[in-house]
């Protein structure tokens, strides 16, 4: 099954993720749990990968971190 990814390029996902993951006090280690916990195959490399925007991010991953943010795609993508 092919994974659709979404580039970092232009919109800063990976900064957003990271401003608000800390706002809600949570941590990468935390907020890969809940991933995990979810169904979405996470590693924190990966997460901190995904925050500096090294790493483009699975539409998959995105949604769940939505989730476990608790916030919207508008938000994560702003």
């Amino acid at each position: 099954m092919d994974m659709q990814k979404i580039k970092q390029d232009e919109i800063f996902i990976g900064q957003n993720i990271r401003s608000i993951r800390q706002a809600r006090g949570i941590g990468q280690t935390e907020l890969v749990r809940l991933l995990q916990l979810a169904g979405v195959s996470m590693t924190r490399e990966s997460l901190v990968k995904i925050e500096r925007g090294v790493q483009h991010i699975q539409a998959t991953q995105l949604r769940a971190i939505r989730d476990a943010l608790g916030t919207s795609y508008d938000e994560l993508l702003k």
